[in-house]
């Protein structure tokens, strides 16, 4: 989907320039004094620099995470459908059918396949050329938001490029158009969200594009929204209009989602549920406490945490 590898950020000043050390140094550190002062006997001043981000153009981020889990669950989908389909053909070719997001089956009831066609890679060098740069987007974004944020980032584009290819599919017809039955498959809608989430969050990052032109990552976004936008005048469209909901869907949640992802936001209003439940409870057993005491002549006060509101703070009798 994107042949892409990082180059890295320019300097933002001219002062950054100019701190860097020699070029012919030959390592991390070089030896320099300053002029206006002269260093003490026995200490020698030395500059360092930071390691800069991706300095090579081939190089992958590193293969852990849930990036890990990502490529792993498509690469072991790839290889047992491979071996379905090599055992009984017939049967493997109707298996994989029904993985697949076709929105007329979907519509129907098929409500699995929302969640299974990025499973589904029928071809070797399409399942490499997708499982790559999955690695690569999900690594890279991985590095600074964390594993839960990439994997609701992802699985969000996933289902937003099937919700769009449903709703041309539905809107197709009463408009007048024609709307194909093309099944879709692969992981290009998780990888499109993912694409948007770094040329939205890092765009003046570099990439190769196509391992050979050097590009930004919001320009490398803009060039492949352009490429979907293009493909809807053509006989894909459904195929298009999906991979613009997928990017759509990944612009959303890097607006709306949390910022240690989705299942951080549903754990947090979980507690904070079961908490006004517990609060609840206490201050139900407290009114039941006071009426009570009432009943045994005393009459005592008790606040939503539980604990006793005495009128008098200088008067023990009440608790003696």
């Amino acid at each position: 989907m994107c042949n892409t590898a990082i180059l890295g950020e320019r300097p933002a000043s001219g002062q950054e320039a100019e701190a860097r050390p020699p070029q012919n140094a030959g390592s991390a550190q070089a030896a320099r004094s300053f002029p206006t002062h002269s260093p003490a006997r026995g200490f020698t001043l030395r500059l360092t620099t930071m390691r800069r981000l991706g300095s090579t153009p081939f190089s992958f981020p590193v293969f852990g995470g849930a990036t890990r889990h990502l490529v792993l669950w498509n690469l072991a989908a790839y290889f047992v459908l491979a071996l379905v389909l090599l055992a009984a053909p017939d049967t493997g070719g109707l298996f994989a059918h029904a993985l697949k997001f076709t929105p007329s089956t979907f519509l129907h009831g098929a409500l699995w396949q929302p969640f299974t066609y990025s499973l589904v890679h029928p071809t070797l060098m399409g399942t490499l050329f997708e499982l790559l740069s999955l690695w690569f987007l999900a690594g890279f974004l991985e590095n600074y938001r964390g594993a839960s944020w990439v994997t609701g980032l992802y699985a969000v584009s996933v289902l937003g490029a099937a919700a769009a290819a449903t709703a041309i599919y539905v809107c197709a017809l009463p408009l007048g158009f024609s709307a194909e039955q093309y099944p879709l498959y692969g992981c290009f809608g998780g990888i499109f969200g993912l694409l948007v989430a770094i040329g939205t969050l890092y765009g003046d990052v570099e990439f190769l594009l196509f391992f050979t032109i050097g590009v930004r990552a919001r320009y490398m976004v803009a060039i492949y929204a352009l490429v979907a936008v293009a493909m809807l005048f053509g006989e894909q469209r459904i195929y298009a209009f999906a991979q613009l909901g997928g990017a759509l869907a990944g612009l959303l949640y890097i607006r709306l989602a949390p910022r240690h992802g989705i299942y951080f936001g549903f754990s947090e209003r979980w507690f904070a549920l079961r908490n006004r439940y517990y609060r609840w409870k206490r201050r139900r057993a407290a009114r039941k406490f006071e009426v009570y005491m009432r009943s045994q002549g005393r009459t005592i006060h008790i606040d939503g945490y539980g604990r006793p509101i005495d009128d008098d703070p200088d008067d023990k009798k009440h608790w003696n």
